[in-house]
């Protein structure tokens, strides 16, 4: 199911819809423009509109408004109920929650979440939860239906009381205990792991299998996946049963392991050479050259009899093709994918912009949201305490960058979803660099192994140069004035350069309280090559409630006023200020012609 949209028409809704998006982690909230301000919606115009949009694309949708509205908006679309996603209408005092559409498919499932969290009564009204307490077309995570069709009939025959019966094979079936089966009857469901034929019985395939694989770097997933096709057909397991596909952390980025857990749509876990090591004495092919290559005496058996645990065993020994191994074990109980070895952890560098929250992007806010873990600095962590509240937060003080690196690096390379956050923009004067420079310099194969992404933000001198106006209309560059971690000698050749230039000037870390003189002594260069009266100009605390932005001349400009929450802004020789009636505002002119406006080039 993708994620779902909480969709808000006013503002009293969005304190509800909040917190209906921290029990649903990754749902986006979506208001109407006009009437719903925050900084982390998407806002929208026509309401039907985008009720029809949302969902003729699959989204679950959870209205904080009367259901009605979503009747009317949706009933057009409606036509085949196997495709419709969860539409749920919550009411905005947070008294009930509706499942309109979509109940089988999700939508009764949400409800009961979202009231279990809530408090709210949840309005489930299809026949099957209110008289058997379960729904067949809806089994729990892990659960696949061969043929769905079959649930409709089944369900139907035992709400009117004919007498059906009930085959289990494997699997804990223990959430049918409800159901009203009868003993002497002919099989209308059966449980199984079996890739069995249709014979008019609903066929329900719990989650017992766990397919374990090797293979060499840069296998081609092709490979594998005719492999593991193959090996399921010769043991005569149903791929509909797979909880899972393991295999050893070494292989946690390999391409082809991950393109199979996609090719089943099941999770993917590793273990390490360790943990599969344990495993020999019910390996059925240890193997001296894989212990030589990996630590351990078999790696596709090994990890399948890992998942499966002590009460499982392996169904398909090795298999091999040129690139690939794989075997099968089964656990008849069950697997819970998440409680066996560790996922491939991920990494998201997330800029969250100067600290005002509607200069977040949407992409930040689903880091955030999605991620298991925080770590950042103590300030940035309050800043976003909207979007990370009762998550784990990792802090470390200013000039700990490496500590505040190493450990979101350590924690994904535990398997967890880590968000690092850096203000601004992470890949401008932020931690995205140090990420990688640790990356290529630490002896840490684990540490490359884990799935990084670097999220972008809206830096300080993006922006300054809005509230400003459009400083940064031609060319300009960014300069740090920190020596900490760059000497002097090369800053102030940097200086030089972009007074030869005649850049506009963004200067990050103007000035610390043991480091005063620099920003002089740079203003001081680039007063060589451009007039006393050039624009200066100070944004101090972008985006919060103590902001300040001041205009000034170079020639009259006092540094004593800048700090470290500061970015000083110097024009260029071109740059102009200009007088309106929202104040002062400074623009650097790209030379447009004063006539044909149609013939300029953006």
């Amino acid at each position: 199911m993708s994620h779902p949209v909480l969709l808000c028409l006013t503002q009293s809704a969005l304190p509800l819809a909040r917190r209906a998006q921290a029990v649903l982690p990754g749902a986006e909230l979506h208001g109407l423009a006009g009437r719903v301000a925050a900084a982390d919606i998407v806002a929208f115009t026509g309401t039907a509109e985008h009720l029809r949009m949302l969902f003729a694309a699959g989204r679950p949708i959870v209205g904080l408004c009367a259901a009605g509205i979503l009747i009317r908006a949706l009933a057009p679309l409606l036509a085949r109920k196997e495709e419709e996603p969860p539409v749920l209408a919550l009411a905005e005092d947070g008294s009930s929650v509706v499942p309109l559409l979509g109940g089988h498919r999700g939508a009764n499932a949400l409800a009961r979440r979202l009231a279990a969290a809530l408090g709210a009564h949840a309005s489930i009204t299809t026949a099957g939860d209110l008289t058997l307490g379960m729904a067949l077309d809806e089994p729990p995570p892990g659960w696949q239906i061969a043929n769905p069709a079959q649930a409709r009939r089944l369900m139907a025959d035992l709400i009117a009381g004919a007498p059906r019966g009930l085959a289990i094979e494997c699997g804990d079936a223990g959430w049918l205990d409800r159901t009203p089966f009868a003993a002497a009857a002919p099989v209308a469901l059966r449980i199984t792991d079996r890739a069995a034929s249709d014979d008019g019985a609903l066929l329900l395939h719990p989650p017992t299998l766990a397919l374990g694989v090797g293979c060499a770097r840069g296998a081609p997933a092709e490979e594998l996946a005719a492999l593991a096709d193959a090996a399921l057909v010769e043991a005569g397991l149903s791929p509909l049963s797979l909880a899972l596909v393991v295999s050893i952390d070494l292989k946690s980025d390999e391409p082809a392991v991950l393109a199979l857990g996609s090719h089943y749509g099941v999770p993917v876990r590793f273990f390490t050479a360790s943990e599969l090591a344990a495993e020999t004495p019910r390996l059925e092919n240890p193997s001296e050259t894989v212990f030589r290559a990996t630590g351990c005496y078999g790696v596709a058996e090994g990890a399948a009899l890992a998942a499966a645990g002590s009460d499982g065993a392996l169904v398909l020994g090795k298999r091999k093709s040129p690139r690939a191994t794989v075997a099968i074990a089964r656990r008849a109980a069950g697997l819970d994918a998440a409680a066996v070895g560790r996922a491939r952890g991920s990494l998201a560098v997330v800029g969250i912009g100067p600290g005002a929250a509607d200069w977040r992007t949407a992409e930040a806010v689903r880091a955030l949201g999605t991620a298991e873990e925080i770590v950042g600095y103590q300030l940035y962590l309050d800043l976003i305490q909207d979007l990370v509240g009762g998550k784990p937060c990792h802090a470390a003080p200013l000039g700990e960058e490496l500590v505040r690196v190493e450990r979101a690096l350590d924690l994904a390379a535990a398997g967890r979803k880590v968000a690092l956050v850096s203000s601004g923009d992470a890949g401008i004067y932020g931690l995205a660099s140090l990420v990688l420079e640790r990356l290529e310099q630490g002896d840490r194969p684990d540490w490359r192994r884990i799935e990084l992404a670097v999220v972008p933000g809206l830096s300080a001198l993006l922006a300054a140069s809005a509230r400003l106006g459009a400083p940064l209309g031609h060319d300009f560059c960014a300069i740090s004035l920190s020596d900490l971690l760059t000497p002097w000698e090369v800053i102030e050749r940097r200086l030089q350069a972009a007074a030869a230039g005649d850049f506009v000037v963004a200067l990050y870390n103007p000035r610390a309280a043991r480091r005063a003189w620099q920003l002089p002594a740079a203003l001081a260069i680039l007063a060589k090559a451009r007039p006393a009266t050039t624009p200066v100009a100070v944004a101090r605390n972008l985006g919060r409630t103590a902001e300040r932005i001041e205009i000034s001349d170079l020639g009259a400009f006092d540094a004593a006023t800048v700090d470290m929450l500061s970015l000083v802004l110097v024009g260029s020789s071109a740059t102009r200020r200009i007088e309106t009636g929202a104040g002062p505002l400074l623009y650097t002119p790209r030379g447009y012609p004063a006539s044909g406006a149609g013939k300029k080039r953006a």
